[in-house]
């Protein structure tokens, strides 16, 4: 029996249009796709092409990390605060923002000569990459109709799919016909075309006109910066300098959760927190994520230590797990317009937890078919799992706080990738070759256990806020 889908946009104040009209919508879509396609494909190219980058700049291994790190951490800090920020001043405005920043920044890395000014480039792109990823949610929100925004965020999370796909496969073909300051230089003409579109096809929204806390927007950079550093350096540099790092990020977020306690429309989204289907929504995220990480990160090293396959070819074995979160992303997107996230969260993480669970059963000698299936299933489970919990956190938030929404849906995204990637580490330290296998089984229970949470979501009532509640955000065609 169909049950009924949580909608707060369902309830839109007089004169605000639901969605955008056709052509625009389709340009609105195709500025935030190819912003997303840049900002998505950058942090997966510089991962390929960092042996070459240092390299070429005479860099040791463990400075030209940071080419890496300066461009998360950068992003991590600034998707709250931002997200925020265009809950005051509009969200079209942070987000053509932020896409000129990432432009400009891509310039600065292709322009740079040296291992310093190619970090501070990189940095200044991460602004520009937190803009355009904690306003992209509230975007989709605004440019289609509720009836359709499942298929929206479907489509959405093809196209981030893709991006994660192709970016070593992209990375490796400009480095086979050019220097390493064009997988940078790529992005300004795409960016320049981006923001052409964005002038026109983007909708005008109306922000509440409340002044950013710039306090708790300092506070929000020392939490999360510092915790995921402080979880990083346990594992690479010992408990002791990890453990000063995470205690200063625990002070700061505290001081922050002090700070924005019983606020009308705090920073850190505690207010949505409160909403049943929104919390649960941000907890199956986060621990989905870590389950996907978990994966993620140990299987390569399998694949090559254990199974005895080159680079390229584990590239190519992990390849089957986004292509089929590709696919049915946007299938799963056009079923949550019409059947709850609770239930196909619920069925997608299932299947997800199953394809874990028979990938940690492969053994030295399988052949690639063997590895190729389970991936596909994996893909296929996640993929089934995403677009519905995407569209039941964007969609159980009040229309005003679509940004704060959007922001807390890419930092549960970035805190259980985070927490994934540390895991693995700590796996990799206690069980040696046998790490893999235990990251796998540990995966698959995570992620069967967020299954369970995603089935509890089956038993909230819709109940969407009442008309006043989304009085502060209008949009303007």
């Amino acid at each position: 029996m169909q049950r009924p889908v949580s909608d707060s946009a369902a309830q839109v104040p007089v004169g605000t249009p639901d969605g955008l009209p056709i052509p625009r919508r389709y340009w609105s879509m195709a500025t935030i796709w190819l912003a997303m396609f840049m900002s998505v494909l950058d942090g997966a190219i510089a991962n390929v092409a960092l042996p070459t980058i240092a390299h070429e700049l005479q860099a040791s291994p463990a400075a030209s990390i940071w080419i890496v790190n300066a461009y998360q951490l950068a992003i991590t800090v600034t998707l709250l605060p931002l997200a925020a920020l265009g809950d005051r001043i509009g969200y079209r405005r942070v987000y053509m923002g932020g896409l000129a920043v990432f432009t400009l920044g891509s310039l600065g890395c292709a322009l740079s000569h040296t291992l310093p000014e190619l970090t501070a480039a990189r940095v200044f792109q991460g602004l520009g990459a937190g803009g355009i990823m904690s306003i992209n949610a509230a975007l989709v929100r605004f440019t289609y109709p509720r009836r359709l925004l499942g298929r929206g965020i479907g489509l959405n999370a093809l196209v981030i799919s893709i991006s994660a796909a192709i970016g070593p496969t992209v990375a490796s073909a400009i480095l086979s016909v050019a220097s390493w300051e064009w997988l940078f230089a790529i992005n300004v003409p795409i960016g320049v075309v981006a923001i052409a579109i964005a002038v026109k096809a983007l909708p005008r929204t109306e922000g509440s006109g409340r002044r950013l806390d710039v306090l708790s927007a300092l506070l929000n950079a020392l939490a999360f910066g510092f915790l995921i550093m402080g979880a990083e350096s346990v594992v690479r540099e010992g408990l002791a300098p990890g453990l000063v790092k995470l205690a200063i990020g625990a002070a700061a977020a505290l001081l922050l959760f002090r700070r924005e306690f019983g606020r009308p429309a705090p920073l850190v989204p505690l207010d949505l927190l409160r909403i049943p289907i929104f919390g649960l929504s941000i907890a199956t995220s986060i621990v989905s994520f870590a389950a996907q990480m978990l994966a993620y990160v140990s299987l390569p090293f399998y694949f090559q230590s254990v199974l005895g396959h080159s680079a390229v070819a584990t590239g190519l074995l992990i390849t089957p797990w986004p292509l089929a979160v590709g696919v049915t992303a946007p299938i799963a997107g056009r079923l949550a317009d019409r059947y709850p996230a609770g239930l196909l969260g619920g069925i997608g993480l299932g299947v997800f937890s199953t394809g874990l669970f028979l990938l940690s059963l492969i053994h030295a000698g399988a052949p690639e078919i063997q590895i190729v299936w389970r991936m596909a299933v994996c893909g296929m489970g996640f993929g089934f799992f995403q677009s519905p919990n995407n569209r039941a956190m964007v969609s159980s938030a009040p229309l005003h706080r679509s940004g704060a929404a959007g922001g807390m849906l890419a930092t549960a995204r970035l805190l259980g990738q985070t927490a994934g990637a540390v895991s693995t580490a700590v796996f990799f330290e206690l069980a040696g070759t046998r790490a893999t296998t235990v990251a796998l089984v540990t995966a698959g229970g995570v992620a069967a256990a967020a299954a369970c949470v995603s089935l509890l979501r089956l038993r909230i009532p819709a109940n969407p806020p009442p008309p006043e509640e989304l009085g502060e955000a209008a949009v303007r065609s």
